[in-house]
């Protein structure tokens, strides 16, 4: 059940690397980091609950780089802590390191690598999307699950706005063929998700 099934993911070109939702301990991803050799450039998080940032403010402290949300999240920072004590998972200090807002549009993360970020509030005010064109990939966050949606029921949660979050990733009409990382569970793709999920149209 989630969160133990997070979808966190690692971007690298060469020896840079960028985190998205980084769940989990910040020493653990500081392992594999070395363990890859890797240089962490930055951090992104699809919105702001605490299985998917609790490893960004100790990260973005402890590696000297910038980690990224939407300012519209950011009063959930440290809400859910009672969650991060039922995984044995460090509490976001009160004072922990700010992020930065993110702006929409197509962003270069990495040498060579752009990405796509998008709103799709709903699951929380400031739900984001990331896609990469170059690779048709695209991380969802919580907004769709494989066969299913976002909870609304959290602080900030708006039904009527993930459907309309939907509403709009369907309208974009990406390929068939994009892979689609989930926030939580199996990843899927777009043409999966036209047959299998109701609630993508």
């Amino acid at each position: 059940m989630p969160p133990e099934n997070t979808n966190s993911v690692l971007v690298s070109v060469g020896n840079d690397a960028v985190i998205f939702d980084p769940w989990g301990k910040a020493t653990d991803w500081e392992k594999v980091l070395l363990e890859r050799g890797l240089k962490l450039r930055a951090i992104y998080a699809t919105h702001g609950h605490p299985d998917h940032i609790s490893a960004a403010p100790a990260l973005s402290k402890g590696f000297n780089v910038d980690w990224f949300l939407s300012e519209k999240d950011n009063f959930l920072i440290g809400w859910g802590n009672e969650l991060l004590d039922m995984f044995g998972i460090p509490h976001i200090h009160e004072h922990y390191k700010k992020p930065k807002n993110i702006p929409l549009g197509t962003i270069e993360i990495l040498p060579g690598m752009d990405m796509e970020v998008m709103e799709s509030p709903g699951h929380t005010p400031g739900g984001l999307m990331f896609y990469f064109p170059k690779y048709k990939i695209l991380l969802v966050g919580d907004t769709l699950f494989q066969e299913s949606f976002g909870n609304t029921s959290f602080p900030g949660g708006d039904a009527n706005q993930i459907h309309e979050s939907i509403g709009n990733l369907y309208k974009k009409d990406l390929s068939n063929g994009t892979w689609v990382v989930h926030g939580h569970g199996m990843e899927t793709s777009i043409g999966w998700l036209k047959k299998n999920n109701k609630f993508f149209k």
